[in-house]
């Protein structure tokens, strides 16, 4: 990913962007309890909206204002995505939905698929 820079935001459009995403997780998630699909919790303080699993186990999602970046801490690792075409992508080329989704998928233990 190196060859490709990530964007350079203005910080109202990094935070316009960046709670977009947290907005469209807590959206998701709200229509998997309608839906009866999982219980999933979700706690959001400002930029940090924590995802707590019917096992106890969560996966945090952090805005970092300074490094214009998402950070996502699952229990597969923690990783860090940039803003890049339009997209959040982490260094090894991974976009944040399918990252999120893969660890959603795991953690709860069924199928759950996030997109922008």
């Amino acid at each position: 990913m190196s060859d490709t820079p990530a964007d350079r935001l203005s910080d109202a459009d990094y935070h316009r962007l960046s709670h977009a995403v947290l907005a469209s997780v807590e959206a998701q998630i709200d229509r998997w309890l309608q839906d009866d699909v999982i219980d999933v919790d979700t706690a959001r303080t400002g930029g940090l909206l924590e995802l707590s699993f019917p096992n106890g186990s969560k996966i945090v999602l952090n805005t970092q204002p300074p490094l214009q970046e998402l950070w996502l801490a699952a229990r597969s690792g923690g990783y860090h995505f940039k803003h890049v075409n339009g997209r959040w992508i982490e260094r090894e080329g991974r976009d944040f939905f399918d990252v999120l989704s893969d660890s959603a998928s795991s953690q709860g233990g069924k199928p759950l698929r996030f997109q922008p």
